[in-house]
């Protein structure tokens, strides 16, 4: 256990046990296959709960109809009633995942929700051909549903209760070990927060205190012991003590993310003073908690769709400009009118992209690793122009069609520059969680050609982390109106 230390002896480790169930012990056994990874963690529990509270609420609001016999005779009516309930619950946010929660906490808004409804119902019954409904039945029927949906979100509330305290999150705590410490031994005195700790994420190690009686945690200090941990504990949420975009957290979340871990954000020292558009949020032993979403680019159907069906279009009108270039650059330049050369896409997934050959580099070595080629400006002058009005990259449409690239994304680059820039700037990696595009956000702020390396990456993150359909219509359209450029890409 070279990477990892624990505070007490690994025999009072065995024989730890808090409110919430065992001490885990993490084993740091390195092994052959130890990169492996089998995902057995997960998000936390608590959509089977959601699951009871929509059939409690469609049962209700069934039940309460059953008095309105005017309204019992026409199906469609009481169908879309029930629809409009459990719409306005979910608006109000009452189908949210819970942890520790009452019924008397939400009573307000179900209150005010089923008299919204009522209203709406009342109004419907009211039109031919339905019979006019008495006010006595519409008050009967609003209480006996009230009534129902209450004594029906109590009873899951309290079943969810019990859960947390028979069958505890398995957690880690990520953050400085001092703060951790502090913060586990106030979750170990409330079992009824549903979490059981087995260790914390730290950079460094801090010595253990003597007069500190509560169980000690395993500390993990590199990314492979918390990768274990994780599998071996069945680890399913994590719980980051500060700000979760502090850069020291970065690797820690991303392997997290990587392992399907539920991730939580956690202020340990609460402070008065809060955002103004700051969302009401939950509550863990005290603390405020928050959770986060995982930032990997999600995988919708309308990009592809979008990437097709522009790029099959652009193939077909732009066929006579590709041949009059391929045939103007075989008879100026020779054969070799194609430029194929490596470079890195989502996932870091190399693929073979696609040019117009501008410029005969002296050896692949050069091409592979110059970041300009020499003797670049003795191009020809037909060269020059395909390179400053980017028809060059027109071959790229090819690319797109097959799935190796999208239209809008971050523009993909050499292996041996990935390597490069990975290394020296941090979060350039994270730019391959999307397919890399011909044009992106960074190209339409100016970030073209010999630019800053840092200024580019951040650009492709923002425009990962606020991605959006309509982003990328904006971005094809700006690029549209900007074809013609002074430099190349």
């Amino acid at each position: 256990m070279t990477q990892e230390r624990t505070v007490a002896s690994s025999a009072a480790q065995r024989h730890a046990v808090d409110d919430t169930g065992p001490l885990a012990t993490v084993i740091a056994q390195r092994t052959a296959n130890s990169n492996r990874i089998t995902f057995i963690g997960g998000p936390a529990q608590g959509h089977s709960s959601r699951a009871f509270l929509f059939a409690t609420d469609a049962t209700a609001a069934l039940l309460g109809t059953l008095v309105l016999t005017p309204v019992q005779r026409h199906p469609l009516l009481v169908a879309g009633f029930v629809v409009l309930v459990l719409a306005l619950y979910r608006n109000a946010g009452l189908y949210r995942r819970f942890d520790e929660r009452y019924m008397l906490d939400d009573l307000p808004a179900v209150a005010g929700r089923l008299a919204v409804a009522w209203c709406v119902l009342t109004a419907l019954a009211t039109l031919p051909p339905l019979e006019r409904v008495s006010p006595h039945a519409v008050l009967t029927g609003f209480a006996a549903q009230g009534v129902l949906t209450f004594l029906g979100r109590s009873l899951v509330y309290w079943r969810r209760r019990v859960t947390l305290v028979r069958r505890p999150c398995t957690t880690l705590l990520v953050g400085p070990e001092q703060t951790a410490a502090r913060v586990a031994a106030a979750l170990q005195r409330s079992p009824r927060s549903g979490v059981n700790l087995v260790g914390v994420v730290s950079d460094s190690a801090a010595e253990p205190r003597a007069d500190d009686p509560a169980a000690p945690l395993p500390v993990l200090t590199t990314v492979g012991d918390m990768r274990r941990a994780v599998i071996q504990n069945g680890v399913r949420r994590a719980i980051v003590l500060g700000s979760a975009g502090a850069p020291e957290h970065l690797p820690w979340l991303r392997g997290l993310s990587e392992l399907r871990c539920e991730i939580w954000e956690l202020d340990p020292e609460p402070s008065p003073y809060v955002a103004q558009y700051r969302a009401p949020g939950r509550q863990l032993a005290g603390f405020p908690v928050r959770p986060l979403v995982a930032p990997p680019f999600p995988r919708h159907p309308g990009k592809r769709a979008l990437d097709l069906a522009i790029s099959s279009l652009l193939l077909v009108l732009a066929s006579p400009v590709l041949l009059t270039c391929a045939v103007w650059l075989r008879l100026s330049e020779g054969p070799g009118v194609v430029f194929r050369q490596e470079r890195i896409g989502k996932d870091g997934r190399p693929f073979t992209l696609l040019k117009f050959r501008t410029h005969r580099p002296a050896d692949p070595l050069e091409s592979a690793t110059r970041w300009s080629v020499a003797n670049e400006h003795r191009m020809p002058w037909f060269c020059r122009f395909l390179r400053r009005t980017s028809l060059d990259e027109l071959l790229q449409l090819w690319n797109v069609f097959r799935g190796d690239m999208s239209l809008v994304g971050p523009r993909p680059e050499r292996p041996y520059f990935v390597v490069q820039f990975s290394e020296t700037h941090p979060g350039y990696s994270e730019r391959h969680r999307m397919p890399t595009g011909i044009t992106g956000l960074a190209q339409i702020n100016g970030l073209r050609g010999d630019t800053s390396i840092e200024d580019r990456c951040r650009f492709d993150n923002a425009y990962i982390d606020n991605w959006s359909l309509w982003r990328d219509i904006s971005i094809l359209l700006r690029t549209a109106s900007e074809f013609f450029r002074p430099t190349g890409s």
